[in-house]
């Protein structure tokens, strides 16, 4: 039996989750730049969970898209809050329909007793806070790869907008 190759195995969708402040960057780093509607936003006070359901520019596909001359890709994929307390946004106009969104980043602030408040920052100076009685945040892909519509990579200008 000749040994497996890396070639030899198939991508599969992501599955994280972030438990501690340090796994919270690599799930930040992968939901830069990811579109969502305002109405794909869901708070569920029963179950302590705040669902967003993203386009993701697939940003761990970028290298092997330019190596092999084929578009950029986007996902669709629910970035899930657990254990949540309560949340704010600022910005963020759920009456405006057709608002959408643009996630640059996820910042944590820990607080006592491993409770603290996540913030979603967005683009346009907006912000959604989460405070949770602990750090929980699951990124599953939820539907195959497509080309990304805009076919680049996504950009951000040098003065801070």
């Amino acid at each position: 039996m000749a040994d497996a190759r890396f070639e030899d195995g198939a991508e599969r969708a992501l599955a994280l989750r972030a438990e501690t402040a340090e796994d919270l960057p690599v799930i930040s780093a992968l939901v830069q730049d990811c579109v969502l509607p305002v109405t794909e936003i869901r708070y569920d006070r029963a179950r302590r969970q705040l669902a967003l359901l993203v386009n993701r520019f697939r940003w761990e596909d970028r290298a092997a898209a330019e190596a092999e001359g084929r578009a950029y890709e986007r996902v669709q994929s629910l970035l899930v809050v657990s254990e949540v307390l309560a949340v704010r946004s600022q910005g963020v106009d759920r009456a405006e329909k057709d608002l959408v969104l643009s996630i640059l980043d996820l910042v944590w602030t820990p607080a006592e007793d491993g409770a603290g408040e996540l913030v979603l920052t967005l683009a346009g100076d907006g912000a959604i806070a989460v405070s949770v009685e602990a750090l929980a945040v699951d990124l599953r892909d939820v539907t195959k790869p497509y080309k990304a519509v805009s076919g680049k990579v996504p950009q951000h200008r040098d003065d801070g907008m």
